[in-house]
């Protein structure tokens, strides 16, 4: 009984513990490098998507200041054909208004009635202000009716009828109109008769 008590377990012991310690040291190690290994490929794969969405970005970047570009020229192109189209506007309404000046002067004479006399005629774009002298109030009347019975004079508009004398003394109305042009009849009214109402005439 004395040998058996007399057994030392230190050694045993101590052993036990060194092994413990190398075992932790192994498995702290293997974590620790299985932790910056892990770290590392989330770095690497993060980086990977963000040097992709940059890569997109720059793309999309690129893309929009095309299209910036593009709608600019389309821009200017849209201008250009505006300009263009008021160039245009303006020649044909100059075409239109260009012997608006005969038609006027040959639709007055055409629908002067007798007893009518025009003292001034004065015409600013498409109105038309005129003095005369009638020698009744009926034929001022008579004239309003033809004037918008014209295919080319519309809306005569009477500002006012006065009793007056004429150079060798007869007594007449004067009085003071305004009219004005009708450039889409007037157009209309330039366009050739159908070949239908032709034979019809004919």
């Amino acid at each position: 009984m004395n040998a058996i008590a007399r057994i030392n377990l230190l050694p045993h012991r101590e052993e036990r513990r060194k092994r413990s310690r190398q075992h932790f040291a192994t498995v702290s190690g293997g974590t620790a490098i299985i932790g910056v290994a892990l770290a590392f490929l989330m770095y690497q794969y993060y980086d990977r998507q963000i040097q992709t969405q940059n890569d997109r970005n720059n793309f999309l970047a690129t893309e929009i200041k095309k299209l910036d570009k593009d709608i600019a020229e389309i821009n200017e192109l849209r201008n250009q054909i505006q300009a263009l189209l008021a160039r245009k506007q303006i020649i044909e309404t100059l075409q239109a208004d260009r012997a608006q000046t005969v038609h006027l002067l040959e639709q007055m004479v055409r629908q002067m009635p007798e007893g009518v006399y025009l003292k001034s005629m004065r015409q600013t774009s498409q109105k038309v202000h005129i003095l005369g002298y009638a020698q009744s109030n009926a034929r001022v009347s008579t004239l309003m009716r033809n004037i918008e019975a014209s295919p080319w004079l519309d809306q005569p508009l009477l500002v006012e009828v006065k009793a007056g004398t004429t150079a060798d003394k007869k007594r007449v109305s004067q009085f003071e109109m305004y009219l004005q042009l009708k450039r889409a009849a007037a157009k209309d009214a330039a366009k050739p008769a159908p070949a239908k109402d032709a034979a019809k005439k004919g």
